[in-house]
């Protein structure tokens, strides 16, 4: 029984019925109840912690250690990618900073953050660790595919003493393909993010669980946002409880 299972069966939230497993909330009588009759014992027997006749246990990836996090990435679009892509060119990528890393960092603080508040995928991305932060996997291929198609550019510029690659776009977003609340993200992502340097946006990125968490050349997990401390967290759990 996967956790997603047993807080859908309780009405809750995946993160709070971690807290539950983690000892950091109480079950109620009723919720009590409720997991008694999924694992098919008495009120009584659950309470008293005796075993069911049935073998539970939770499910965990195949080959993975019981520590390993997992990799649960349910819906990858690329479409919304390129539309996301632009929306943000069009936004912020005439700032001086703005250059192929610190859109990287964007692209996956985009992602992740929308996953911990809503539990669902905006773009779903791949990312992998390197030494400069969280990378996407997707966007060499996706920016290749739009400069054939004339709806973005690459052109070179100086920032500070570096080289910068940056890119324009050719066209506007079809905003029809996000939705309110995406843009919503979005846009509280730039505000909090975009005006960061390379190497602050960087140093900001390595310090996340996600990518503390993963190998180094591994995609980074999307589960592990549930573990963000105070100062990487979006989303307010006490309300859940």
């Amino acid at each position: 029984m996967t956790q997603e299972y047993l807080a859908l069966k309780l009405g809750m939230s995946r993160p709070t019925y971690m807290q539950i497993e983690h000892g950091e909330r109480e079950l109620t009588v009723t919720e009590a109840k409720k997991l008694a009759a999924v694992f098919e014992i008495t009120l009584d027997n659950f309470l008293n912690c005796f075993e069911s006749k049935s073998k539970v246990t939770l499910a965990k990836p195949a080959n993975k250690k019981s520590n390993d996090l997992q990799i649960r990435v349910t819906k990858k679009n690329l479409k919304k990618f390129k539309q996301v892509l632009l929306y943000i060119l069009g936004k912020v990528g005439s700032k001086p900073n703005f250059g192929e890393t610190v859109l990287h960092k964007l692209l996956y603080f985009i992602d992740f953050d929308y996953y911990e508040k809503f539990e669902e995928n905006l773009m779903g991305a791949t990312y992998i660790k390197n030494y400069h932060g969280p990378t996407s996997v997707e966007l060499t291929t996706i920016i290749k595919d739009m400069q054939n198609k004339g709806e973005l550019e690459a052109v070179k510029s100086q920032y500070f003493k570096y080289e910068q690659k940056k890119y324009l776009p050719r066209k506007h977003p079809d905003l029809g393909v996000l939705s309110a609340r995406e843009i919503g993200h979005i846009d509280d992502v730039l505000t909090r993010l975009s005006g960061k340097n390379v190497k602050e946006i960087e140093n900001y990125s390595h310090e996340d669980i996600p990518w503390r968490t993963a190998q180094e050349g591994k995609p980074l997990s999307y589960e592990s946002v549930f573990y963000r401390d105070e100062k990487y967290s979006v989303r307010n759990y006490d309300d859940e409880l």
